[in-house]
Parts: C-alpha cells; sequence; structure tokens
C-alpha cells in the first residue's frame, strides 16, 4: 500500500517564539508545536515533568480502601496471596506488590495461572485450591479480574477476602469483590485511566506504605523501596503499549533512569544477559525489544512463575540461572515465532477474498497458543487490518486466540459485538483473546470483519505518515539528536520525531541483515553529508531501494546507536519513495 506522508504545519513565528522562550533549537520546538504544545508552559511542563508530579495514590479508585484492608491482613498475621497474569504487565505487577508486602513483614505468596492449561484471568479452581488451602487469606490479584463475575462471586460463596486490581475492560456488571482497584471505576474522574497493571500496582503500594506509616507519608525504607519500584512499573507500562503520555510518561521517564541505577539482583541479570551495559542510559526500546521479550517468553511458553522468581529473588546464583533460562525461552519462542508467521503468510495467500476482507481471522491446530499474539501483531502490520490469530486444539474442538488492532480499532468492543458466537473474550481496544468452538470459526470470521468494515475510522490510516518537519540529512547532528531525546520517552502515542529528507542518494549498495536477511542496512548522502539508516523487518526494500531511478525521498526518525561507549546519529527508516513519485500531503 503506498503511504501518504503528512507534514504538520510550519508556523516560523511560533517556532522561533518557542525557540527563544525555551532556549531551544528551532528544530526541537517545531516537533512539539507539531504534537499540539503551542506554549512555553505547556511545553516546558512537558520537557520537564517530574516524579512528584504523579497524582497521590488515594486519588486511585478504590485504591485507599484496598490499602487499608491489606495492612489490617498484615497486621492480623494473615497470608497474602497475590494472584498475577503471565504477561510482563502481570508478572512485574506481582513483583511490585510482593517487595511492598515483603518490606511490611506480611506472610505473601504469588498465584500465577498457566497461560496454557488455565488460560488468562481468574478461575475458579484456582481460587478453590487457594481457600482449600487457607480459607483465612486474602487474595489480592493484579492485572486481572475486573471481567470475573463468576469467579467473584465463587471466592464469596466461599468466604475467601479478594481484592481486584485491573486495568482492563470491564463488562455490564462488575465483580462483587470486597475492593475493586481501577483506574476506570464508574462514577471517578477518568484521572489515572492509561494506566497499566504495574503502574496500578505501584500506585496500591505506596498508598499501603502511607498506611502502614500510620496515614502518614512513606518512611524512608519505603520511599527508597517506590523509587526502585518505579523501575518495574516502567517494564510493565512499556510492555503493555499504553499511551505515553501523562502519567505513563512520568512511571517510564524515571523508571529508565531507576534500572540504571538500583536494578535489583534478578532484574540487573535480566539486563546482563539481555547485554544491556552496567551504567548505561537506557530508552523503552531497551525494555521492548530486550528486557520485555525475555519475561514475556516465560508466560508464553507456561513459565511465568519463573520470570516472577528472578524478580523476586535475592539469591545471585539463583538469578543468573534463571535469567540464563529465561534467555533460552526468547530464543525457542523466536523460532515457533518465525514458522507461525511463514504458514500464516501461507494461508493468507491461500484465502479467497482475503484482500477486500476488513479483518484477518487465522486458525491452526500446529500453533503455539502462548506465541499467537506476537504474530498477530505481525500480521496486522503485514496485512494493514486487525488481526486475530487462533490456536485450535483439535482433540476439544476449541481454539483459544489473540488479537492485535490496526488503525486504532477498538478489538474489546469488535469482539464484544461478536460474543454470542464466543465461548469467552475480554482485553482492551489494542490487544485482546478468546476462545471458540471450531464449528464457529467462519461464522466468527465473516461476522467479525463485517463489523470492522462497518465500524473501522474513516480518519486516515494508520499506513499514513505525519511528519514532524522536514529536514536535511546534516540538521540530525548527535546535539539535535539529544535534544530531541529530551521529548521521550518514545513509543505507544508519543513516538520517535519524524523527519523527511529529499534529494538523498546511495552512497553503496544496500544490503540486508539479521536472521534471514530481516532487516536493511544503507548508507545515504545528501548534500555532502553521509548517514547510516536501518529499516527494521524491512530486508525487501534493498532490491527495491537499488532499483530506484534517480534520487530517493526518504522518512526516518532519528536516534542515537551507542555501542562500547561510542555514539553515533543513526536513522531509523519508516518510508521511502522514488522522488520522482513523492506522495505527500500539507497536513
Amino acid at each position: 500500500m503506498s503511504r501518504v506522508w503528512h507534514y504538520s504545519p510550519h508556523d516560523e513565528f511560533l517556532v522561533r517564539q518557542l525557540s527563544r522562550d525555551l532556549r531551544i533549537a528551532p528544530l526541537t520546538a517545531q516537533v512539539l508545536i507539531s504534537r499540539g504544545l503551542t506554549t512555553a508552559e505547556s511545553a516546558n511542563t512537558f520537557l520537564n515533568s517530574r516524579l512528584n508530579d504523579l497524582e497521590r495514590p488515594e486519588m486511585l479508585p478504590g485504591a485507599a480502601e484496598a490499602a487499608e484492608r491489606i495492612v489490617a491482613a498484615v497486621r492480623a498475621g494473615r497470608k497474602i496471596t497475590i494472584y498475577g497474569d503471565y504477561d510482563v504487565d502481570g508478572v512485574t505487577s506481582t513483583a511490585i506488590l510482593w517487595h511492598c508486602l515483603r518490606l511490611s513483614d506480611a506472610t505473601v505468596e504469588y498465584y500465577i495461572p498457566s497461560r496454557l492449561e488455565e488460560g488468562y484471568g481468574l478461575n475458579c479452581d484456582a481460587l478453590r485450591k487457594l481457600h482449600e488451602d487457607d480459607p483465612q487469606q486474602l487474595v489480592v490479584t493484579v492485572d486481572c479480574g475486573i471481567a470475573s463475575v463468576k469467579e467473584a462471586a465463587l471466592a464469596k460463596e466461599l468466604g475467601l477476602e479478594l481484592i481486584i486490581t485491573d486495568h482492563h475492560q470491564y463488562g455490564e456488571e462488575l465483580p462483587a469483590a470486597a475492593c475493586l482497584v481501577h483506574p476506570r471505576l464508574p462514577g471517578f474522574p477518568p484521572s489515572f485511566g492509561d494506566l497499566c497493571g504495574a503502574g496500578v500496582a505501584l500506585k496500591l503500594a505506596w498508598a499501603i506504605s502511607a498506611v502502614m506509616n500510620d496515614g502518614r507519608k512513606a518512611s524512608p525504607r519505603m520511599r527508597n523501596y517506590l523509587t526502585s519500584a518505579v523501575g518495574l512499573a516502567a517494564i510493565g507500562t512499556v510492555a503493555d503499549v499504553v499511551p505515553l503520555r501523562g502519567e505513563n510518561r512520568i512511571i517510564v521517564r524515571y523508571g529508565l533512569a531507576s534500572l540504571a541505577e538500583k536494578a535489583g539482583i534478578g532484574l540487573q541479570a535480566l539486563m546482563d544477559i539481555s547485554k544491556i551495559e552496567r551504567g548505561a542510559t537506557l530508552d523503552a526500546e531497551d525494555i521492548g525489544f530486550a528486557i520485555a521479550p525475555r519475561i514475556n517468553a516465560a508466560g508464553r511458553l507456561g513459565q511465568a512463575r519463573l520470570a516472577v522468581e528472578l524478580l523476586t529473588t535475592d539469591d545471585q546464583a539463583r538469578a543468573d540461572r534463571l535469567a540464563a533460562w529465561l534467555d533460552e525461552l526468547n530464543k525457542n519462542r523466536r523460532t515457533v515465532e518465525r514458522r507461525i508467521f511463514k504458514e500464516a503468510k501461507e494461508q493468507l495467500a491461500e484465502m479467497p477474498g482475503q484482500e477486500e476482507a476488513a479483518a484477518v481471522v487465522l486458525a491452526s491446530t500446529e500453533w503455539h497458543a502462548g506465541v499467537i499474539g506476537i504474530v498477530a501483531s505481525r500480521v496486522a502490520e503485514f496485512c494493514e487490518k486487525p488481526a486475530i490469530l487462533i490456536a485450535m486444539n483439535a482433540a476439544e474442538g476449541i481454539g483459544q486466540g489473540s488479537a492485535r488492532s490496526w488503525a486504532g480499532f477498538d478489538l474489546y468492543t469488535g469482539l464484544s459485538s461478536c460474543s454470542e458466537m464466543l465461548l469467552t473474550c475480554g482485553g482492551h481496544h489494542a490487544a485482546a483473546g478468546m476462545k471458540i468452538e471450531a464449528g464457529r470459526l467462519e461464522e466468527f470470521r465473516e461476522a467479525f470483519s463485517q463489523y470492522v468494515a462497518e465500524n473501522q475510522s474513516e480518519t486516515g490510516s494508520a499506513a499514513d505518515l505525519t511528519i514532524d518537519a522536514e529536514v536535511r540529512l546534516s540538521d540530525c547532528t548527535r546535539q539535535a539528536v539529544l535534544e530531541l531525546d529530551r521529548l521521550g520517552p518514545f513509543g505507544c502515542e508519543n513516538p520517535r520525531p519524524l523527519f523527511a529528507a529529499t534529494q538523498c542518494e546511495l552512497a553503496e549498495k544496500p544490503r540486508t541483515m539479521g536472521e534471514g536477511d530481516r532487516h536493511l542496512s544503507l548508507q545515504l548522502k545528501q548534500f555532502g553529508t553521509k548517514m547510516r539508516a536501518v529499516a527494521f523487518g524491512r530486508g525487501e526494500w534493498a532490491s527495491q531501494i537499488e532499483q530506484a531511478d534517480g534520487p530517493i525521498a526518504v522518512t526516518f526518525a532519528p536516534g542515537i546507536n551507542r555501542f562500547r561507549g561510542y555514539e553515533k546519529v543513526e536513522l531509523q527508516l519508516k518510508d521511502w519513495q522514488p522522488q520522482s513519485a513523492l506522495t505527500a500531503s500539507p497536513g
């Protein structure tokens, strides 16, 4: 699909004014303006946000009551079980709350359901087992439970005190737990609407720390813990792909610094094996491409408890072994992922009418249920439409599916519209899961695609690019890029600044790199300036660019490539067009 380049309007007077008022480069000022930060006050708040700007935890719906109940249980000597989810957000949420409770001298354990055997969220068998083990214990969920109406009713029937903390979309009926902690509970202002499970867990830990200190501020010991827990919350926030704005941006910004300065034993072992240099400046990409996939691999392949143990152990030898094991699991996951993606593309090629369909729904009895979510993301990007991959269990006749959005489509609402065809469904607008009987697959595929076609936004395509400014390659100096980095951390709804450069030529033949020649490496030159550009997952561009007739135009996000103490500007190529065929829009 041809991508349209939308250039942000350029107000030269406003750029000069903001540049002067904030003492920043005009290029940085232009990017801020293109993102709606047009006044010195709003731009300064964005650039200089502080950890103290986080809202007090008692403002989070349900957090104050939950903290009181948890502290009462600690003081009564009752066991507390943290019931977590198996993804990165759930694992980091579990670790955050576990550390807080251990520092509060609580008797605390954690329970992580098996992704492959128990599925997502609370389940009745697990609650019965927990009640059987200790009917007096308190169960606190993290990153799950808000849609578990039946399970909460069972806990109440058993007399098992249950606190649910979550951030996912809830249904028409809320679960009847002893207490609910959720950023978007009905009747409360949506101040924390974008928090992930780890962000909610961080707020709850903060509230617990204050209550443990008789309602005053957290003790110095707990304050030290909370500043390190921001690092775990940052990992969950980036991995769960929630918007990096407001509170989330503050959490990730200061969490990255915390990871560099005071990572725990297990987390440091994981960073070491991920080849992240000790003391080096981290960015969100280090989490997204190095730390999170290794934690996620454990849950995807049924070993999520090992990831929690890694983040909670104080045994160095055990941490090193666990980190090595997670690294090996991640390598296995990548192998399985490549195979499924290849098979998914083969299915697509054989399905009549798929190009016209508004969504992709694929299924196979040969796919691993723990890996299909990652592949669904790749399929959605490959096809530029919402995608659902389903791992069918041939013996049971039931499929477990993972869905990923495209172009802002609300997956939760889409799946809910087809709920009568599904056994279960849940999640949020960008990612969701479901179960379906094999016999209803075709019916669901048609209904879901029809719903997407009728409800997908027509206000532009996710394939279109919004460009902050047109520049020369010579404008992308190390100093300029370092100043632009102040706009980070970058991620969902706060992408790296995107620039366009025209009249570029090849300084040498394009080449591919990485496993299976998946990635592209270029040497570009423009008006005497030469720079390296890379395009991840775009190895097929190498031959196309080489065959282009004349200069090319490129869009890219500049960054700093840090390696063994050396820093060099590198361009992350997002798109290219022959200069003669440039397709652009003024806004």
